[in-house]
């Protein structure tokens, strides 16, 4: 079985439609956790992203930026 870089790199080398519908796959897959088990992922993700803002690895970025990229791609 790939590992999880291996599985991300190949999905991230899509072409933006086909990203969006393996991302939708994945969504609905995780429609069948419980809400605590849903809550514990973003909990922890959420703590991920900190950690790596406050390590300089990641940067913020503006709500409205995300907003208009996310409209440019998908229009």
């Amino acid at each position: 079985m790939a590992n999880l870089a291996e599985v991300l790199g190949n999905a991230l080398s899509l072409e933006v439609r086909d990203r969006a519908a393996l991302a939708e796959k994945l969504l609905a897959s995780l429609e069948e956790l419980t809400e605590e088990e849903a809550n514990r992922l973003w909990a922890e993700e959420a703590q991920r992203r900190l950690e790596e803002y406050r390590a300089g690895r990641a940067q913020a970025v503006q709500a409205d930026e995300v907003h208009a990229k996310a409209e440019r791609l998908f229009r």
